[in-house]
């Protein structure tokens, strides 16, 4: 048997949820049959799979041991010596500027040296994230950027501020500005652009359409672009997406012809490698949450201190 005390970090998540978080490797179809069975009870009594937490509740699972085993069994952040450039940090949020290189999340090719490991170990260093003290949370990232993408990424370091900003980024009421250079001057310096975009899981890349095709998994895009400065026949662009799709901007500055410098993806590189670019030039420079603007100071940005040589 294990008991829960459900304190304020799991407080407000659906029983069923909340058991999906709190054991390992544990079926759906069991979770639901447990609670049916009653061996999981809320507060000593059957409870309902959609039954609302709340805070001093007591969980009680009748389950095998197996179920309990650490989700996390090397810990790797407990000894891991953070690195965490800070744009901003409060009680409730940190926004870090992620380095190119670094992958958001483990992924395929990295599953210790993250950015949300270095934030883990971050906050544990600094006595906010304890683990043993945790029944269900950790602290998480609200947004993701591409690995060899670099810029403002939001952490939020309890539940309540994760569910806050998860919703204010569905609703889009956070708005994010990118900055990127791109092959040849875009005409008009400034618009606003639509279009359609399939991804290809396959390949890990997306195609852009001006209308609609026939077939396949399309989703509208629209993006809005204005040129800042030219510099021989590169130039320095600032872009506000309307819609967040994968790769949107570098696939869809690339079909009106003017892929990112350093891009391989969506350009050709070839010759951008040459000249020392190795990973495509874009940044989230700036996030406004609750209308305040957090922002990268775009004159430390290394593709702009480049382009201003």
């Amino acid at each position: 048997m294990k008991e829960f005390i459900i304190n304020k970090n799991d407080a407000g998540q659906r029983l069923d949820k909340f058991i999906e978080k709190a054991t390992v490797g544990m079926p759906k179809s069991l979770i639901y049959k447990s609670i049916r069975t009653k061996k999981i009870k809320v507060n000593r009594k059957r409870a309902e799979a959609n039954y609302v937490l709340q805070q001093g509740d007591i969980v009680l699972l009748f389950l095998k041991e197996e179920f309990f085993a650490s989700s996390d069994p090397d810990a790797y952040f407990l000894t891991l010596t953070p690195k965490v450039d800070i744009v901003h940090e409060d009680d409730d949020l940190l926004l870090v500027n992620k380095p190119m290189g670094v992958s958001c999340i483990p992924d395929e090719r990295e599953d210790r040296d993250t950015l949300i490991n270095h934030i883990k170990a971050y906050l544990y260093r600094k006595g906010e994230y304890d683990p043993e003290s945790e029944n269900s949370f950790a602290p998480a990232l609200c947004n993701r950027i591409d690995r060899n993408t670099c810029g403002i990424v939001i952490a939020a370091k309890n539940a309540e501020t994760l569910r806050k900003i998860n919703d204010d980024i569905k609703f889009r009421r956070i708005d994010k500005k990118y900055l990127c250079i791109v092959h040849g001057i875009p005409k008009p310096g400034s618009s606003i652009i639509e279009g359609y975009l399939i991804k290809d899981s396959k390949t890990n890349t997306v195609k852009v359409y001006d209308t609609k095709p026939s077939k396949g998994d399309a989703k509208s895009i629209k993006t809005g672009y204005k040129v800042l400065r030219i510099k021989n026949s590169l130039s320095l662009v600032e872009v506000v997406l309307y819609t967040g799709r994968t790769h949107q901007i570098r696939a869809h500055m690339a079909h009106i012809g003017h892929p990112l410098l350093g891009d391989g993806k969506y350009g050709i590189n070839k010759e951008d490698k040459k000249l020392g670019y190795k990973y495509q030039a874009l940044c989230s420079y700036s996030t406004t949450i609750d209308g305040r603007e957090y922002r990268i100071d775009p004159e430390d940005i290394w593709f702009v201190k480049e382009f201003n040589k």
